[in-house]
């Protein structure tokens, strides 16, 4: 018993990244500028675990009325990275709060 609370504690103050994008070298990029950060204020993190990606598919008749049989079929991706921070201190949050990311990155932190 006493063996899950001290792992309930050491988890206790956590920050969970989300990170998504259309395109998987623009979120491997914006990545590494992340743990770059994390590791200069010398904070322990887990990841970047891949996440599964995302397709979304899209049907489009190509003419407007008569030709059912002609369609385009289009396909939109949506790549994942998550990264946990553990015991982060005041300083790493700052950084992370003034980092500069570049367009087309989505990026949800948790605490």
């Amino acid at each position: 018993m006493s063996e899950n609370k001290s792992q309930e504690q050491e988890f206790k103050q956590r920050i969970r990244i989300k990170i998504k994008s259309f395109d998987h070298k623009i979120i491997d990029q914006s990545t590494k500028t992340i743990i770059d950060t994390i590791e200069r204020s010398d904070a322990k993190f887990f990841g970047p675990v891949p996440l599964p990606i995302e397709k979304k598919k899209y049907t489009v008749n190509r003419s407007t009325f008569v030709h059912k049989d002609a369609r385009d079929q289009y396909e939109m991706r949506v790549h994942k990275r998550m990264i946990d921070i553990i015991d982060p201190s005041a300083q790493t949050i700052e950084d992370l709060t003034n980092l500069n990311l570049p367009a087309g990155v989505d990026v949800e932190i948790k605490m």
